[in-house]
């Protein structure tokens, strides 16, 4: 019979969090014990899990005595102060974060592509960024059929991913816009509603945004693919859940439709939504709630040789965040069980 595990949430409260509690559950996780951990002011607020009440508790030093995994939702600072002291603990760290991404010390995981690496881990294993792991799904199969070079990329991303504030401040626009009144923007620099804004994260010196070089840094470490390069272009849009990302991929050998559908067929995780003539092709409001992400607009590049162009979109609360970490956390327990 197979072990059943403690396990931790930490920042169990927030958006991501609660994500993460649903995918436990809807994946039937060997749970034999759960602990939500969060700040302060959410102390004492109750939250359910497999049909019992949990009070959250709140996260301190000594929070992970007797967990086994502890999934982190709850920002860097936080995770670069507790996921070494939960690691210490005897516990291993499934981090939402960017705090430990890019350590060598550290796995960063899509499991569908280098769950292997699983193997390496040594108390802490990152998620990746959301709209890395979203692309990497539809990415990859092509990769393994046709060898990649490059990418550019623009991507479509939702409010969600900003937090709770930006869905309220998108909703309270609308409202603002639909009744004449002036808007004032709070949590965006400049209004969302009926917009798209063209920066997402803290400026680089190269012009880049770091939201943007996360795509190629990211993706190198997790398709072990050192000389992979990706020119991307972050761009918030006024919806509330789900990214979408439009991809002009550069290969080594030359690309077939044909060939390219079959591998995202074959692929684990996502979904071929492809048949334009219908108006059928992957949409935010599809893929929300769901799993699997989903790729269309499959097509041959007209401005490169063995290039692609494709449109991929997926949930970046749960393939972008708490499916992937429960995912990884599903490996684990595989090499555990063994």
């Amino acid at each position: 019979m197979s072990r059943t595990y403690t396990v931790a949430v930490v920042g169990a409260t927030g958006a991501v969090g609660v994500e993460m509690l649903k995918t436990l559950e809807a994946l039937n996780f060997p749970v034999k014990d759960i602990k939500l951990l969060a700040s302060a002011r959410s102390t004492g607020k109750k939250l359910t899990f497999n049909g019992f009440v949990t009070a959250v508790e709140e996260l301190t030093e000594n929070s992970f005595e007797g967990v086994d995994i502890a999934l982190f939702s709850a920002g860097g600072s936080i995770s670069k102060k507790f996921a070494p002291i939960a690691a210490k603990a005897g516990c291993v760290v499934v981090d939402n974060s960017s705090a430990f991404r890019m350590d060598p010390e550290v796995p960063l995981i899509v499991p569908e592509i280098n769950a292997e690496d699983i193997k390496n881990q040594k108390g802490i294993i990152a998620n990746p960024n959301c709209t890395t792991a979203i692309t990497l799904m539809a990415l990859y199969p092509f990769h393994k059929t046709f060898g990649l070079k490059r990418i550019f990329a623009s991507s479509y991303q939702a409010v969600s991913g900003t937090g709770a504030k930006a869905i309220l401040e998108l909703e309270e626009q609308v409202k603002q816009i639909v009744e004449h009144k002036p808007v004032q923007p709070q949590v965006y620099p400049h209004q969302i509603a009926f917009n798209v804004l063209p920066h997402i994260d803290s400026w680089l010196d190269n012009g880049y945004t770091r939201e943007e070089m996360k795509m190629e840094n990211e993706g190198r470490k997790i398709m072990h693919l050192p000389q992979f390069r990706a020119s991307v272009t972050c761009v918030r849009v006024p919806v509330y859940r789900a990214h979408s990302i439009a991809v002009s991929a550069e290969f080594e050998r030359p690309v077939s439709i044909e060939a390219a559908r079959q591998a995202i067929i074959d692929a684990p995780g996502i979904d071929l939504v492809d048949e334009p003539e219908k108006n059928l092709y992957p949409l935010p409001l599809a893929v929300a709630g769901k799993y699997n992400c989903q790729v269309g607009r499959i097509r041959k590049d007209c401005a490169m040789d063995n290039g692609l162009c494709f449109w991929v979109a997926g949930d970046q609360l749960l393939k972008g965040a708490a499916l992937n970490a429960v995912q990884i956390a599903q490996e684990l327990v595989k090499l555990w069980d063994k």
